[in-house]
């Protein structure tokens, strides 16, 4: 008993370990992007000129994408500030991160086991996790956590199979406000370079 809570021990360690260097290489990626873009402005500008519509149609199908995966999409949002400035890079932002959430929703319809989920669900702060998960407040709040709580909560949204509906505007609402300040975030790292 000793020797697997000892090998659990290190096993979430290792992953917390992971996790932030994730985490780290995602934002030093994104800032090292961002740094170029502001040292090659007219050939980025040129470059996403062509692209067109596809430009922010392939933003918003890589949120999806980073919604499949641990890895977060606030570097993603930062670039978008910084490419398509801080009106059009929050709104691409907002349709991708919803659009993201909608992925992690129907993964965790999939999942079916909440045990694992009710843990972290626990570890919420602010008593996110006593309120029940079809609660706008559990909705609301916890897509505010950045990280992993906000993935939690989608998984957990998609585990008990609350209303699409009332998951879909509530995520829209809560990631506005992130959106935003994220891509105004991208914006003025542009401009400081």
């Amino acid at each position: 008993m000793i020797e697997t809570q000892t090998i659990n021990n290190e096993q979430r360690k290792k992953d917390r370990l992971k996790t932030a260097g994730i985490l780290l290489l995602s934002f030093g990626l994104s800032i090292s992007l961002v740094i170029y873009i502001a040292r090659h402005k007219t050939a980025v500008e040129d470059f996403i000129r062509r692209l067109g519509m596809a430009g922010p149609l392939v933003s918003i199908a890589l949120y999806g994408v980073l919604g499949a995966s641990p890895i977060p999409a606030d570097p993603l949002t930062l670039i978008n500030g910084a490419v398509f400035g801080p009106l059009w890079g929050g709104l691409i932002a907002w349709v991708g991160t919803t659009s993201a959430a909608v992925v992690e929703y129907f993964i965790g319809t999939r999942i079916g086991d909440a045990a694992n989920f009710e843990k972290v669900r626990d570890n919420l702060p602010f008593g996110l996790g006593d309120l029940p998960a079809d609660s706008v407040l559990f909705l609301l709040g916890g897509r505010m956590l950045t990280g992993a709580g906000s993935k939690a909560v989608s998984f957990i949204s998609g585990i008990y199979r609350i209303s699409l509906w009332r998951y879909i505007w509530t995520t829209a609402i809560s990631t506005l406000f992130g959106a935003v300040l994220f891509a105004l975030g991208g914006f003025g790292l542009l401009s400081i370079f």
